[in-house]
């Protein structure tokens, strides 16, 4: 048995029903163990490395979840391979990983200025404080990608269609954002638009189950029309 799969299966088991936020907190000693045994003896490299091409699927969820505590942006593509593995353990890592490396972005002032954005209760000011991040850091697609979620939530959805295209432009892994553009064109009463967009979401995370259902309402509709 790998250190990395030792280390991994010390952890506290996640069943697939689990929470990944409430999992976390009560994990969060073991999983610092975890973290420091990662650091100490893996590259990013090597965990993508494991994460893509090995056979056993419990040494790719190890591999997934250790990029989730420590891959920066550079691991973007490999993880998001692995939200099509065969083993939905392995996606579900997969899947939780790659959220916490786009929230990350490029790390240091970008993940910090992100966090201090979210955490303002009003939804103006909110946006505001997405504003000046982006105009900063003109490259962090979650920048975009949370404010868009903040102007949907305040009716512009025209200016969120924007901002969804600009986080895909910038990571044309984020299914988040392609899904977040079909939710945009739904309000704005464009159904092909909004099934296109869900499609795209799939494409790039084929289990957004919830997003398959919305497509197949919204395309008996169109039949029906």
């Amino acid at each position: 048995m790998s250190l990395l799969l030792e280390a991994f299966e010390s952890l506290p088991v996640r069943r697939p029903s689990d929470d990944p936020d409430l999992f976390r907190a009560g994990a969060e000693e073991a999983l610092l163990e975890f973290h420091t045994t990662v650091t100490e003896r893996y590259t990013e490299g090597t965990l993508g490395r494991i994460l893509s091409t090995h056979l056993d699927p419990r040494q790719r969820k190890a591999a997934a979840v250790a990029l989730g505590l420590v891959g920066t942006m550079a691991s973007n593509s490999v993880v998001a391979q692995a939200l099509h593995d065969h083993d939905l353990l392995v996606r579900q890592a997969a899947s939780d990983a790659i959220w916490d490396i786009w929230f990350r972005g490029e790390g240091g002032r970008q993940a910090s200025g992100l966090r201090q954005a979210m955490a303002v209760k009003d939804q103006a000011e909110r946006i505001a404080e997405y504003d000046d991040l982006i105009q900063q850091y003109p490259e962090f697609a979650e920048a975009y990608n949370q404010r868009a979620i903040q102007l949907f939530n305040v009716g512009h959805f025209a200016k969120a269609v924007s901002d969804c295209q600009e986080a895909l432009r910038l990571n044309p892994y984020h299914f988040g954002a392609a899904a977040g553009l079909g939710q945009c064109f739904l309000r704005m009463n464009k159904p092909g638009a909004a099934v296109r967009a869900f499609a795209h979401a799939l494409e790039l995370n084929p289990d957004l189950d919830n997003l398959r259902m919305v497509m197949e309402t919204l395309r008996d509709a169109m039949d029906w029309e």
